[in-house]
């Protein structure tokens, strides 16, 4: 599932130097000495959660944004991030705690309904799923994430077409995620026996896709099985 993006102000460390190993730890203990001041602010404090978020590193991320949530103990974006991490990490009570939380200080949060559709689908509840999909898209149906995450989910329900509909629907709304929708709606065609629709989908895929994005790896697999039994 499609994970959201955290809802931070952007920070470019793009021209800083990537530490060593070594160098991070040292970085760590700095880091945690300065939130014991009382001068860190909570931007500051945003910026080394989306650091930490970025590098991989969830449990970190966790720790610090239980630090804001401490500060700022009604904000929804906070909780709805913090159970992000938790789902990164496969904690589902944790993670369906805090989208509850988020969802209760904020109703009307659509990107907290998709992210506790994803834990129900990881779950595997998917009807759940379903159902907090569609109450995000009711609140934001510009939420080109959400529709994706819908008709992967309902291509795991066996709805092919339905989730074929779907994907056509996230592809008219924009082109920011076209090599992954292309990529997705190359397996539903794949699983319903329209290799050739798969064929084509998937060279969409790769040709939309940005050079290392993770989605690439999957979809050349994904080729590579469809291909397999035509070449031999």
């Amino acid at each position: 599932m499609n994970d959201n993006i955290i809802d931070y102000k952007k920070f470019q460390a793009s021209s800083v130097p990537r530490p060593s190993v070594s160098e991070r730890e040292y970085i760590r203990a700095a880091i945690a000495t300065q939130l014991k001041k009382t001068g860190v602010s909570d931007l500051h404090l945003r910026i080394l959660i989306k650091q930490e978020a970025n590098q991989g590193n969830y449990n970190q991320a966790i720790h610090l944004l239980g630090q804001l949530i401490s500060r700022c103990p009604n904000s929804a974006i906070d909780y709805n991030n913090r159970g992000l991490m938790y789902l990164k990490i496969a904690h589902y009570d944790q993670a369906m705690a805090d989208f509850n939380q988020a969802i209760a200080l904020n109703p009307s949060l659509d990107r907290a309904y998709n992210n506790r559709g994803n834990c129900y689908a990881h779950q595997g509840n998917l009807n759940k799923a379903i159902e907090n999909y569609e109450k995000a898209l009711d609140i934001n149906p510009y939420n080109q994430k959400v529709w994706i995450n819908q008709g992967i989910t309902l291509r795991e329900l066996g709805n092919y077409e339905l989730a074929l509909e779907t994907l056509e629907l996230a592809k008219i709304i924009g082109e920011q995620y076209l090599g992954r929708i292309y990529a997705e709606r190359g397996y539903t065609h794949y699983l319903r026996g329209d290799w050739n629709y798969a064929i084509a989908d998937y060279r969409r895929a790769l040709s939309c896709l940005p050079q290392g994005d993770r989605y690439e790896q999957k979809v050349i697999k994904w080729l590579a099985q469809v291909l397999q039994p035509i070449i031999s």
